[in-house]
């Protein structure tokens, strides 16, 4: 594996020696230089395209062009952590083999903004859902679990709706590897449960004491409703046996592109019993798919 060492400068001179000759880099190449100059590392808009095309490819996310900043600022770690002293050895180290470094290119270039019962909406219809239905059983499908607000903000509502003893079972997904390890945990510092009722902080979470003050852990009722997996959305490898009668993916297509959204949405619709109900993001606009869901309330979708 390549060492650090090279300076900014040596590695733009590395380039510029093993390009043809008569050939002179796109302005908007050149500019990117230019903007990177002062950096920890050369970073072009070459680079950027050849990370734009990876993660479509791993993981379906359309990255565009005001992304360079965050871009850079996330994979610098990465070679850092690897000990690539450009971005252009990193990627073809990446390209060269299938191992581990991929999980963390993926884990790098994800965003994972959540909150405990954000959108209220969602959960008050879910409750509606479930309480049509008290004796269950329920089998949900959380596709963005982040880490971990969302799934447990489903199985309280679950608990309050049907009972301790409610027939509900949660599959919470996430190509993050890391954030799902903390989601797996359960375990949140206390600003972070502001938004929480002191019932639910009550019935929901254990406090932490002495080493752990600040900090709360939910408790084992909520874990034990939930199996924590990797899913990839856009590979046709899902894991699941049984149809889900609801399934929440929000704020996750909003990052793919038309065709790989249609995609998405053909899966979810082989998993999703008939009459099952998805929850999308406020940003997100199925009606070209009304061959598959139909508008059943704000942002949730009946399956046809």
């Amino acid at each position: 594996m390549p060492m650090r060492g090279n300076t900014l400068a040596a590695a733009q001179a590395e380039r510029r020696a093993h390009a043809p000759p008569g050939f002179v880099r796109p302005v908007e190449d050149r500019a990117a230089d230019q903007e990177g100059e002062g950096r920890e590392f050369a970073w072009t808009t070459a680079d950027f395209s050849r990370v734009k095309s990876l993660i479509y490819q791993r993981a379906g996310i359309s990255l565009h062009d005001g992304k360079h900043a965050m871009v850079y600022s996330r994979l610098s770690r990465r070679l850092r952590d690897t000990g690539h002293s450009s971005f252009h050895d990193y990627l073809g180290w990446l390209e060269s083999s299938d191992g581990p470094e991929w999980q963390e290119f993926v884990n790098a270039l994800t965003t994972n903004l959540t909150a405990f019962f954000r959108e209220q909406h969602h959960f008050e219809i879910l409750a509606t859902l479930l309480r049509s239905r008290p004796a269950g059983p329920w089998n949900v499908w959380c596709s963005a679990a982040s880490t971990g607000e969302e799934p447990y903000s489903i199985v309280m509502t679950a608990l309050e709706s049907l009972g301790a003893q409610a027939s509900f079972k949660l599959a919470a997904s996430d190509i993050d590897s890391r954030v799902l390890a903390t989601a797996a945990r359960g375990v949140y510092r206390l600003d972070s449960l502001k938004g929480l009722s002191q019932e639910r902080l009550q019935r929901f979470f254990l406090r932490g004491k002495g080493a752990n003050a600040g900090l709360a852990r939910v408790r084992p009722e909520l874990r034990r409703a939930i199996e924590f997996l990797s899913v990839n959305l856009i590979r046709d490898d899902w894991p699941f046996r049984e149809p889900f009668d609801a399934v929440f993916c929000r704020n996750v297509m909003i990052y793919f592109d038309a065709p790989t959204q249609r995609r998405v949405l053909e899966r979810i619709h082989r998993v999703l019993k008939p009459g099952g109900m998805l929850f999308v993001g406020h940003a997100e606009n199925f009606g070209d798919s009304r061959d598959l869901f139909t508008l059943r309330g704000k942002t949730v979708y009946e399956r046809l």
